[in-house]
């Protein structure tokens, strides 16, 4: 591998003198680097998302499950079919 001296203004750390390493040329028919730095995040949120649809939907079937939450809803039925 062969280090190149570079110009202050292409130093990778600014300072003159710096060296780094040549480019390798890439083939004119070289696809570009086309991937996404974000790629995968909105599966992750849909994940997040749903454990907590799972989270809240366990905790509503534990309150309509409690006594004084099915009292409510029976008096609130049998008060709405008993008008008329």
């Amino acid at each position: 591998m062969t280090t190149t001296l570079i110009a202050a203004a292409d130093a990778p750390d600014g300072r003159p003198g710096g060296t780094r390493a040549p480019e390798e040329p890439q083939p004119a028919d070289a696809a570009p680097d086309t991937r996404d730095p974000e790629a995968g995040l909105a599966t992750a949120e849909y994940a997040i998302a749903t454990i907590a649809a799972v989270g809240f939907a366990g905790l509503l079937v534990a309150v309509l499950k409690s006594d004084t939450v099915r009292g409510l809803l029976e008096n609130i039925v049998s008060t709405a079919l008993s008008v008329g």
